[in-house]
């Protein structure tokens, strides 16, 4: 099954499929059957991270689809990310090689700082004082990128790049840095526009990667009175002018911005649905339309970790 969607081109000129499979909160007994499903019927771009802590399954799906010659590795576009936990220069190559190893690769596509505050290093997954309250380092994400550009020289991966920055963050990384990042992954979806931050990125060679393009309705702390991105009767009314539905409108959203989108499931039927969105294209009229339902609806502040001085949303993008 040949690649769906297009590739996007990074400020590097090495190229990324536009469009993904998102592995966030897959669980590991769902996951690898979800990914290998997804190759079979042409993802070639899926998205992890240490933090998921599925990559073993993610990586049994990709060893049994290359073996059965699906696809070859040159292939897939496969991304991780760097957890909170290993902001030290010196931890970042131990730390990727331990994602390597699980995920039973040589090299990655794709590698990124998950957020740009650190955590105090440690292996436990969520590192808590005696209160509950996060331990939060001071480590600065400057240190850690260049951890980053360490282990693209040594070819452990093909790109490096950062998820969850603000503009200030971005600006001040592109003055300190010897490689620029290729993409800032964020959440990204009609209630979250990301107008401001994506112009200021794109303006600067930097793709946005949109997550949670769906408004994630299966996050873990959704309560039962949050307001339901697919559910919306705006968003309703303009999938039946299309023929489609709202989480295939939502995707498209992304595309049509230049975005790299990565909606997650494990369902297959949903996993194809979401798939189907490159026989349409949005009007500008309705790019314009969904762009006013943000109301500022984030749906991971990551607000634990606001004493650290690297949080990055106490300022507008």
């Amino acid at each position: 099954m040949a690649q769906i969607g297009p590739n996007i081109k990074f400020n590097n000129g090495n190229e990324a499929p536009q469009f993904g499979l998102g592995t966030w909160k897959s669980k590991p007994g769902e996951v690898t059957e979800a990914v290998k499903y997804a190759i079979e019927i042409g993802y070639r771009h899926i998205d992890g991270a240490w933090a998921y802590q599925n990559e073993k399954e993610v990586g049994a799906a990709l060893k049994a689809k290359i073996d059965d010659g699906t696809v070859k590795r040159e292939e897939l576009f496969i991304v991780s990310k760097l957890w909170c936990n290993f902001h030290k220069i010196t931890s970042v190559e131990k730390v990727l090689k331990k994602t390597l190893s699980d995920l039973g690769l040589e090299y990655l596509d794709l590698y990124l700082i998950h957020w740009p505050f650190g955590f105090e290093e440690c292996e436990d997954f969520w590192p808590t004082h005696a209160d509950g309250t996060l331990r939060v380092s001071d480590i600065d994400y400057l240190e850690t990128w260049e951890g980053m550009e360490g282990v693209l020289q040594k070819g452990l991966t093909k790109n490096i790049g950062v998820s969850n920055f603000n503009s200030e963050q971005i600006e001040r990384l592109l003055k300190n840095c010897k490689v620029k990042p290729v993409t800032n992954q964020v959440e990204v979806h009609p209630y979250l526009t990301q107008k401001d931050l994506s112009k200021f990125c794109n303006d600067r060679g930097i793709t946005i990667t949109a997550y949670s393009p769906l408004g994630s309705p299966d996050r873990p702390w959704a309560k039962p009175d949050d307001p339901k991105l697919l559910d919306d009767e705006k968003l309703v009314n303009i999938s039946k002018k299309y023929n489609k539905t709202p989480a295939q409108v939502v995707i498209r959203y992304q595309i049509d911005r230049g975005h790299l989108v990565i909606p997650k499931s494990v369902t297959k039927a949903r996993i194809l649905e979401n798939s189907q969105v490159f026989d349409f294209k949005l009007s500008p009229e309705d790019i314009k339309y969904i762009d006013s339902f943000d109301v500022g609806g984030r749906i991971c502040p990551m607000s634990e970790a606001t004493k650290s001085p690297y949080w990055p949303f106490n300022i507008p993008f």
